[in-house]
């Protein structure tokens, strides 16, 4: 769902549609990501009863930056563990 929000804002529908979940369980899983602060919810001027999700940018910022820290760290000791091991002790 991420994924797909990450292309473009998308209505439930085609959510629900693109990642093969009952209208029930996209409900579920909108809500959350919506209460984690990671969607954000608008309705078009044309019709209120329809619901478009995106994601905001700031929290996936934040995800972003996590992870390229986390994977800097863990190939720094990843690459201090092959010296290791190849110095034999």
């Amino acid at each position: 769902m991420v994924e797909l929000l990450g292309e473009a804002p998308r209505r439930a529908g085609e959510l629900a549609e693109g990642v093969g979940l009952s209208p029930a369980a996209l409900s579920r899983h909108l809500r959350t990501l919506k209460a984690g602060g990671l969607i954000e919810e608008t309705h078009p001027v044309y019709d209120a009863r329809v619901r478009i999700y995106a994601l905001k940018a700031g929290p996936m910022s934040e995800l972003k930056l996590w992870l390229e820290e986390t994977e800097r760290l863990w190939a720094d000791q990843l690459a201090a563990l092959k010296a290791h091991v190849e110095g034999g002790g």
